[in-house]
């Protein structure tokens, strides 16, 4: 019997393996560097074409920006809610998830996040001054839709970024940003239209947030999480009496944190 010969390995499969040995640094290292081309073919042995093949993986993945010509090179991203909004996203937006099923999503998760700040021992050091500072600077711009519907939202990004345990915090975090990012995109057009809710409706937003800490502060887990309950299904119901039937747009995450326009 004659023994088969061994082909060559598929140029894809030497690319995907040094892709996966330097996702381990990338995620493993929080200070790794990744080395020059002409080092990574020295290192894994392997050809140029084999190394472009690997950061091109990687660059899909965000993990590396890729930068071309005389000035060249590769620079590390380490994954955030951001690129984990954007990938959850885009299973999101390939099932045709609605805006409202994103909106009952988060309306059974957000809130459980505020009873976890309130049973939070250290809460008056390190969340409490945090989330005021919030309300303060969203009070200063009620007159203001497209600025304090920004502030205000990230009164919600803050929340869920105290949440002590971190899985619950990612997971959630990813869609408080899809979230965000649709709501300031719809301030914006609303704005525009000289639709916007009335700075009374604004000032009304500060002072749930304000009982929000309060209820924070004092330690009362289930009064904090029924009123955040209560205060999202109400603002979410403004953004859905509008665009109820759009689905989910995983660029708006990406684009919120890079101060984009997202689109509605």
């Amino acid at each position: 019997m004659t023994t088969p010969r061994r082909g060559r390995v598929p140029q894809r499969r030497i690319a995907e393996t040094v892709a996966a040995e330097l996702r381990d640094h990338i995620l493993s290292d929080d200070n790794y560097r990744l080395p020059t081309q002409d080092q990574l073919v020295k290192d894994f042995g392997v050809s140029y074409p084999s190394i472009r093949e690997a950061l091109r993986i990687l660059e899909t993945e965000g993990l590396v920006t890729v930068r071309r010509g005389n000035v060249g090179g590769a620079e590390v991203h380490r994954p955030d809610e951001f690129s984990a909004a954007y990938h959850l996203g885009l299973a999101l937006q390939g099932a045709r998830v609605t805006l409202g099923d994103l909106a009952a999503g988060l309306q059974k998760l957000e809130p459980m996040c505020a009873a976890e700040l309130a049973r939070r021992p250290d809460r008056a050091e390190v969340v409490v001054p945090a989330l005021e500072a919030n309300v303060n600077a969203s009070a200063e711009v009620v007159d203001d839709g497209v600025a304090f519907t920004r502030i205000a939202r990230e009164f919600h990004d803050l929340v869920v970024s105290f949440t002590p345990n971190v899985t619950v915090r990612y997971v959630v975090s990813s869609l408080v940003a899809l979230w965000s990012a649709q709501e300031v995109a719809w301030a914006e057009v609303l704005t525009r239209r000289g639709e916007y809710p009335s700075e009374e409706d604004a000032r009304e937003a500060v002072r749930i947030h304000r009982r929000i800490v309060d209820e924070i502060a004092a330690g009362r887990d289930s009064e904090a999480e029924r009123i955040a309950r209560a205060h999202l299904a109400a603002t979410q119901a403004i953004l859905l009496d509008r665009f109820d039937d759009g689905v989910v747009n995983a660029s708006s995450a990406m684009a919120r944190q890079a101060g984009q326009r997202p689109r509605i």
